[in-house]
């Protein structure tokens, strides 16, 4: 049995746990975390309402795509607005910068409109971007290795990590399953937020490129708190309240 979990710590365990076998029962996990059915009832709620699982008379299973992971199936979503973001994003890249760009869709809307930069390399784990630049000289690709993931198209693996820690990377772009309060920017794979947790250590400046279906959100693990970013690019319609707590903080935001 386990207990005295905090909420998202809890639901972080539910959401491995339905991981690990596929579904679960409210009476199972009321058990295990010695809780009531009523508080496992919420959680689960919680976890459907982020996208993350199905919720079942008397339990959940685990979504049959889980989102943000399938590159093919996050390009399809929400298209003209990351387009929008990718193009007012580039616009904070310098000819001669060495940036991070990561394997979010986003991301590579933003790729799409550095191919005309001059000088620049780019630094990502993402095989999209780094194909997407086959064809442009003036960009110097460094691709971090690592765990080939088939599903987005990537390397994760902090081990690879070691490779750029002599670059000075001015910037780092980076999606997020969502970002919210007091969780910061969080993904739905342990592996690929480990792996970003150490790239936002190794960037001047964090920039957050998101959606306003991301705002409020919760993946299952964090890797940057709101205190890490320093700018955040998403779109105009943005309406959740997490957005007037980032502008007290002074972190400038761009609606595109």
């Amino acid at each position: 049995m386990i207990r005295n979990l905090y909420p998202e710590s809890r639901r972080q365990e539910l959401l491995r746990l339905i991981h690990q076998q596929g579904q679960v029962t409210v009476s199972e996990l009321s058990e295990k975390y010695r809780v009531s059915e009523v508080t496992i009832r919420s959680d689960l709620q919680f976890l459907h309402e982020q996208g993350l699982i199905i919720r079942t008379h008397g339990g959940a299973i685990l979504a049959d795509k889980v989102p943000d992971l399938s590159l093919n199936l996050r390009r399809l979503q929400q298209v003209e607005e990351k387009n929008r973001i990718g193009k007012a994003a580039a616009k904070f890249v310098s000819n001669g910068e060495a940036i991070f760009l990561d394997t979010s869709s986003t991301a590579l809307a933003l790729a799409n409109n550095l191919k005309a930069h001059r000088d620049l390399t780019v630094i990502t784990n993402s095989l999209a971007i780094a194909q997407l630049f086959l064809d442009t000289v003036s960009v110097t690709v460094v691709v971090i290795g690592g765990t080939l993931q088939r599903d987005t198209a990537s390397f994760v693996g902090v081990a690879g990590i070691d490779l750029v820690r002599k670059f000075n990377i001015q910037k780092g772009f980076f999606g997020a399953h969502g970002i919210s309060i007091p969780e910061g920017l969080t993904d739905v794979s342990a592996a690929e937020a480990d792996f970003k947790k150490e790239m936002v250590l190794l960037c001047k400046k964090v920039i957050c490129i998101i959606d306003s279906t991301k705002w409020g959100k919760v993946g299952l693990a964090s890797f940057a708190s709101i205190d890490q970013i320093h700018m955040i690019v998403t779109d105009s319609h943005v309406t959740n309240p997490i957005y007037e707590h980032i502008v007290s903080k002074n972190i400038p935001i761009i609606r595109a």
